[in-house]
């Protein structure tokens, strides 16, 4: 559950203006999706039906029963879509306050870096895999998920070794793969600095050490589970070595982008 504390939601209240059982301007249609969209839930699950059933005490179950990522992405959603539609005024004293509030609860969530967990290609079964991690961690449970985190890294790294022409990846450990797609930003000259290189050389055996986690301390199969705080440091160094990647990656995108604007630029004649 989240801890927002009992100041803090009257203070939410009054902005989202929950006083009469609504929450902005949503009919019930619309706050369904809204939910959706903003966090993957569906508020009228059955699990938020303790205060009641309008849309108020259903925001009110969410924030009792989700973790402090879930809340704080809904509630920063929230106070955008108001800002948007013109029920929320930007110079509100209480809009500074509830993003205050929304920021501490992404900063106090176990695993800060959680947005990372995206699916990278448009296969159904990479987001159900990348939903399940991150319900995981927003349920604080980071032990009941390392087996879904690893199966997330395999289908990331995968899908970046393919876009970069690495052969027969589906019969290649965790590590492997890892190796061969360092390899290749190597050789692409895609790492600038020595220090990052010998840092993501050293990933290649911290991820084949994830290999004997998943198989052994794991629901993946019948095993004794790691540990909290163990689990909890394996989801922040892997999903901390994720974002990193994406960000690389969007990268060399971006600069592939402007050299081949560039040189169709030098290629018209004048």
């Amino acid at each position: 559950m989240s801890n927002l504390s009992n100041m803090e939601k009257r203070k939410l209240e009054r902005l989202l203006q929950m006083g009469s059982g609504y929450v902005l301007d949503f009919s019930n249609r619309t706050f369904s999706e809204f939910v959706i969209d903003s966090t993957g839930k569906d508020i009228y699950d059955i699990r938020y039906d303790g205060f009641g059933s309008s849309k108020a005490n259903r925001l009110r179950g969410l924030w009792t029963n989700e973790g402090n990522h879930a809340v704080a992405k809904l509630l920063s959603d929230l106070v955008d879509y108001g800002i948007e539609i013109g029920t929320i005024k930007v110079d509100d004293a209480l809009v500074t306050e509830c993003r205050r509030i929304a920021g501490r609860l992404a900063q106090e969530s176990p695993v800060p870096e959680l947005d990372a967990l995206t699916a990278a290609a448009s296969e159904p079964d990479f987001e159900t895999v990348a939903t399940a991690v991150r319900d995981a961690i927003e349920n604080d449970k980071p032990e009941a998920g390392l087996d879904r985190l690893h199966t997330f890294v395999v289908k990331y790294i995968r899908s970046l070794c393919s876009e970069r022409g690495v052969t027969d990846t589906r019969h290649k450990p965790l590590h492997s793969l890892f190796g061969e797609y360092v390899a290749n930003l190597r050789k692409a000259g895609a790492i600038e600095s020595e220090m990052t290189n010998r840092i993501l050389r050293v990933n290649i055996s911290v991820l084949e050490a994830f290999n004997h986690v998943r198989n052994d301390q794991s629901l993946a199969h019948d095993n004794p589970i790691l540990n909290y705080e163990e689990s909890l440091l394996i989801f922040n160094h892997v999903i901390a070595l994720v974002r990193f990647l994406r960000g690389l990656e969007r990268k060399i995108q971006s600069q592939g982008r402007e050299k081949a604007a560039q040189e169709e630029t030098d290629e018209i004649p004048f």
